[in-house]
């Protein structure tokens, strides 16, 4: 099979992996996990000398990161009937890649503090104080894509618009970790009810039991 995309479903690889179910790719998942040297075999580090995952193989192209690996593939493939993740309009480019780049450099450390330091993390290692601090960082950060989401058309509000695209699985696959802080999208309802659409899309649940068996 030409695409492979090595990463537990547990780890940022869950993104590509996202990407590739809700397009109905046909795909070989490598599930190699980031602990114990995996990453940092002389194989791997051909593929990938950073030695992280995930890393996707498609025919020759080599592409790591994992939200350069998710907007490869959406700009690269479609789904059946012509499901289109990726930009149809510059207006949609802008979204796509506005709200991808704002949730790694404005999100993502914190709320991987908080679900590190309060589900992943043994307890005698978890940090509270932590947690409080991101908690506190990122109330800025989600009262802007609140404002955003709070603009569009009720009930149908995706973050370029009113499709689905690769931009609502890049933001919605990093503020699910901070659903361990329920104070933070309680106070974000129109963000909640976005996040809780693209959570329960049948390709995420796919990803989820994925996570779930390793």
């Amino acid at each position: 099979m030409s695409l492979k995309i090595h990463g537990i479903a547990a780890s940022r690889a869950s993104r590509p992996l996202w990407v590739a179910l809700e397009l109905g790719l046909a795909f070989e998942h490598v599930p190699l996990h980031y602990k114990d040297g995996a990453t940092h075999t002389p194989e791997f580090l051909a593929l990938n000398p950073n030695g992280h995952i995930p890393v996707l193989q498609d025919e020759g192209v080599v592409v790591w990161e994992s939200m350069a690996c998710a907007l490869y593939l959406a700009d690269n493939y479609k789904g059946p009937d012509g499901l289109n993740l990726a930009a149809q309009t510059k207006a949609e480019s802008a979204e796509i890649l506005r709200w991808t780049f704002w949730v790694v450099t404005e999100c993502e450390k914190d709320a991987l503090t908080i679900l590190m330091h309060t589900l992943v993390m043994p307890a005698d290692r978890r940090k509270p104080e932590l947690v409080a601090q991101a908690v506190s960082r990122l109330a800025g950060p989600l009262r802007v894509i609140e404002q955003h989401l709070a603009g569009q058309s009720t009930g149908a509000a995706y973050l370029a618009g009113e499709r689905f695209t690769v931009a609502d699985i890049a933001v919605a696959s990093v503020l699910a970790w901070v659903k361990p802080a329920p104070e933070l999208l309680a106070a974000c309802p129109a963000t909640a009810a976005w996040l809780a659409r693209c959570l329960d899309r049948p390709a995420q649940l796919q990803v989820r039991a994925m996570s779930r068996k390793g």
